[in-house]
Parts: C-alpha cells; sequence; structure tokens
C-alpha cells in the first residue's frame, strides 16, 4: 500500500465523479476498547494512547477507507473544560497529536487526511458568533501547520454553528464539507433538510450532508431532502453521508441521544456487514459519492462499503482479502449447512434475529429534544 505519485485532491475525485469512502467512528470504538470516557467523548487518547488510534485509523485503512479523518471530535478548550481535562492535556496538545497519527497511516496507504472539527458546547451556553468563531480558528491554526488536505465540520445540530465553522474553514482555502447530525425534520430548530444544505454550501461548503444522531436508511432520507432543496435553488455542491452503525427505525428527532440504550448499551442495535451493503447502494444510487460512517461504524463496516462499490471503484480493500465476497469462503466449511450459506442470495434476504425475547423491536424515545 506504498504511496505512489501524486495522490488526488478530494475534490478532483469527487469532480470526477469517483466514490470516496470515508473512514468509520473513532469515540465509541474506542471507549469499547477502554480509551475514552463515555458521555464525554473527548479525544485525549490521541496524546496519551497514540498506539490504538493508529491501530483504528490502520483497521479502516485495511478496509478500504479513502480518508483519515483527524481523531478531533469534541477537541475544543470549552468541551476539555466540561470533562475535567483542561490543565492536564490542551485542545492544541490533541489536535496536534491526531493530525500526525492521521498522516502517518494516510502516508502508508495514499490516503486524504480531513481536520475534523465538531460543535461546541459555547455556542449553546452564548450562541457568540464571535466565541464560537475564534475556537474554531483556534483548530483551524493547528490543521494548517499540520497541511491535512480537506476539512470535515460535523456533528453540528444547529446549522448556524455549521455555517460559522464553514465560514472559518474556508479562509484556508482548502476543500470544506459540512455535515448535520439531524433528522428529516430538519435541525434543532426546525430549519428544513433542504434550506440547511443551501445555507451551508452558500457559507462556502464543496460537501454537504448528514452524519450520526440516526442510521442509514433516516440519513438516506434527510440527504434525498437536502438534494431537492439545493436542486430547487439551483446549488451544485457534491453529497455527504456518514450515518450512525445503529438500527434507529424510530426515525426521532433527537437521534440515539435519546434512546435507552444510549450510550452503554447499544450493541443490541449494531448493524450487520449487509446492511451496510445495502446502504451503500443506496447511496450511490441517490447520487452520494462521499460515502462513510460515524458512531457504531467499525472497520468490517467500512470494508462492506468498499466491497458493494468495488465495481464501481475497481479495487477491492486488502481486508477482502481473507473472507471472501458474500461469504464466499464459507465454501470450504465442512459443515453442509454453514456452506450452504456460502452465496449472496442467503446474506441479502436473512432476517437475522436478536436472540432477545423479551426486547421490542423499538423503543420510545425521550421526548427532551
Amino acid at each position: 500500500m506504498a504511496l505512489k505519485g501524486k495522490k488526488k485532491g478530494i475534490l478532483e475525485r469527487l469532480d470526477g465523479g469517483e466514490v470516496v469512502i470515508g473512514d468509520g467512528g473513532y469515540v465509541m470504538a474506542l471507549e469499547r476498547r477502554g480509551y475514552v470516557t463515555a458521555g464525554h467523548w473527548t479525544p485525549e487518547a490521541a496524546v496519551e494512547h497514540p498506539e490504538a488510534v493508529r491501530q483504528l485509523h490502520r483497521e479502516f485503512l485495511r478496509a478500504g477507507a479513502d480518508v483519515m479523518q483527524t481523531f478531533t471530535f469534541y477537541c475544543s478548550d470549552d468541551k476539555l473544560g466540561i470533562s475535567g481535562r483542561v490543565g492536564s492535556i490542551s485542545g492544541q496538545q490533541i489536535n496536534e497529536a491526531a493530525c500526525d497519527l492521521a498522516r502517518e497511516v494516510a502516508n502508508e496507504g495514499g490516503t486524504l487526511v480531513a481536520g475534523a472539527i465538531s460543535q461546541t458546547p459555547c455556542y449553546t451556553d452564548s450562541t457568540s458568533e464571535g466565541k464560537v468563531k475564534e475556537i474554531f480558528k483556534k483548530q483551524l491554526d493547528v490543521f494548517m501547520q499540520k497541511d491535512i488536505d480537506f476539512f470535515i465540520a460535523e456533528f453540528f445540530q444547529h446549522v448556524e454553528e455549521a455555517e460559522w465553522a464553514v465560514q472559518v474553514l474556508v479562509s484556508s482555502g482548502k476543500p470544506v464539507g459540512a455535515t448535520l447530525c439531524i433528522s428529516p425534520e430538519g435541525d434543532q430548530n426546525r430549519v428544513s433538510p433542504g434550506d440547511c444544505a443551501v445555507r451551508l454550501a452558500k457559507a462556502g461548503a464543496s460537501m454537504v450532508g448528514v452524519n450520526c444522531h440516526l442510521d442509514p436508511t433516516c440519513g438516506l432520507k434527510t440527504v434525498r431532502k437536502m438534494k431537492d432543496g439545493l436542486e430547487a435553488a439551483g446549488v451544485k455542491v457534491h453529497l455527504m453521508l456518514q450515518p450512525l452503525g445503529f438500527n434507529t427505525p424510530e426515525c426521532n428527532h433527537g437521534g440515539y441521544l435519546t434512546l435507552p440504550e444510549f450510550p452503554l448499551a447499544l450493541e443490541s442495535r449494531a448493524m450487520t456487514r449487509w446492511d451496510m451493503h445495502k446502504y451503500a447502494r443506496e447511496a450511490y444510487d441517490l447520487g452520494i459519492r462521499y460515502i462513510g460512517g460515524c458512531c457504531g461504524f467499525e472497520p468490517y463496516h467500512i470494508r462492506a462499503l468498499a466491497e458493494e462499490l468495488a465495481p464501481e471503484r475497481g479495487f477491492l480493500p486488502p481486508g477482502s482479502e481473507k473472507h471472501g465476497l458474500w461469504g464466499s469462503a464459507l465454501i470450504g466449511h465442512q459443515l453442509p449447512w454453514v456452506k450452504e450459506k456460502a452465496n449472496r442470495k442467503y446474506w441479502e434476504t436473512l432476517l437475522p434475529a436478536s436472540g432477545r425475547p423479551k426486547c421490542p423491536s423499538m423503543a420510545i424515545p425521550h421526548e427532551s429534544f
């Protein structure tokens, strides 16, 4: 996976119609491995346990990701202050370490590095444009020193704050993607997905879409509304989708934050790799070309995206070498009823059981959102 020649930039790839596979979720994956505090979700592990972050980057790379996002979710000093980390590890230290880790692994496979920023407590506390932009500018300065390839403003519940983030990031001259963690109903102020997309594009984003909070089915509904709004306004940008890796059929406005299982029992809602094949195909058919995942997306989920879109990309990821497509490696199994599962039809039509007789198929979300 050595780097050969100059790699294409994100817009060069998307403008050329290429599929870009994003990576998956870091904070939840690392929390399960014992490196992140649930609830706060701050990324000090980039400094405290760089080997864990590096390994997860490598697994996403092997699975077929074209982009390594910096592990900088919630990496602002105001958020670190709430989590009690200010004074021990600074936001600058984390941002610098995360950029170095992402670049190290990206260089192993010729992939791109995306500097990621997210919503701030400062916005909901004060809604001060100046204060919020100052926080984003501090992160921007580090990302520019580390020469990341492009930016992603992600996990914004209010389009206004996302606009401010985009306005700061585009001053760098580098491409900017912006994704909101919203439902088909819109952002927290009920600004419609279509209007959100248009506002982000007019702020300067080259890529717009949705990430986290809800599963691929719900995310696709929201991005479809974004696409319709952009077309109605005559605005052209690329579409992105990096949804939740957990099933959320409730499609409630607050997303998985309001579910009874959040945050320590979401495994019961985990999506299968075959769900991911379906998601990748539906996203591609909708016209989305930046397709990845967020919380709950493990490397094998990203591998499923890369396998489903291998005909369009022209190759399979290294992570597909061992198991074969659609369970084909099972053909050599000694048990005949397992051997019979070595085909696409079986896995595409499977209705997986939960194994929990008393569990409902859906839950009643908390109504605080």
